[in-house]
């Protein structure tokens, strides 16, 4: 039986557009919080667990109009919350999740024109009830969002790989996506951190880690910023 960690859980995502370079800064992270002797779960979105990551492939994939799109990013979440993040925030673990919430203002919200006032609904009634705290409306303790000019980005994806259904997508909608994370960090200012991407690689991660270790986090855990 896994017994909860003495220190409180903490829950940071990793947000930006499609050639950002946010995944592989994630592993990084986590080998930090590792040798401060934390547990940590690494995670995604969509996707997760066995239900989500079939939606998943349907999302990237499969036509669909906004609403169906919309629905099934949210039906992916709730089950990822109540199976994956909420047990490991329970256990006291550092759950680091490759997009989140933020994501779906952005490429669903600004990049499809989905209504703004219908996410905020969907967003309550998803992210509230998995907890402990039936009231409370999962949010992260800590944003880190990659800011890379679109044009920039698509030069990146070029070689990557095929693209998806998302990554397919004009330069218009990736200045459309970037806009909507721009909305989303100026609305919750607390949550957000801007990260730098358009920087080297080591000056990325650099930003990273002192955005952990100015909030006490690794420190506290490790003895040492």
């Amino acid at each position: 039986m896994t017994t909860p960690s003495t220190q409180p859980g903490l829950f940071i995502t990793f947000e930006g557009i499609d050639g950002a370079g946010k995944s592989s800064h994630i592993a990084e992270l986590a080998g930090a919080f590792a040798n401060a002797g934390r547990s940590v779960t690494l995670t995604r979105e969509p996707g997760g667990t066995p239900l989500a990551e079939k939606l998943r492939a349907l999302l990237l994939h499969d036509a669909m109009d906004a609403l169906t799109e919309v629905l099934l990013v949210f039906a992916a979440r709730r089950d990822h919350l109540c199976r994956v993040i909420e047990p490991a925030l329970a256990r006291g673990e550092v759950v680091l999740c490759d997009r989140f919430t933020d994501a779906t203002f952005a490429y669903q919200g600004a990049g499809r024109g989905f209504d703004w006032q219908s996410l905020l609904k969907l967003e309550l009634l998803t992210q509230t009830g998995c907890g402990l705290e039936p009231d409370l409306m999962r949010n992260p303790d800590l944003t880190l969002w990659f800011d890379l000019p679109p044009a920039v980005a698509a030069e990146r994806l070029v070689a990557a790989r095929a693209p998806d259904r998302f990554e397919a997508q004009p330069l218009e909608f990736f200045t459309r996506v970037s806009g909507g994370y721009a909305e989303r960090a100026r609305q919750a200012p607390q949550r957000f951190a801007r990260i730098d991407a358009a920087l080297a690689r080591e000056q990325v991660a650099a930003q990273v880690l002192q955005q952990v270790t100015a909030r006490g986090w690794l420190a506290a855990a490790g003895g040492a910023a």
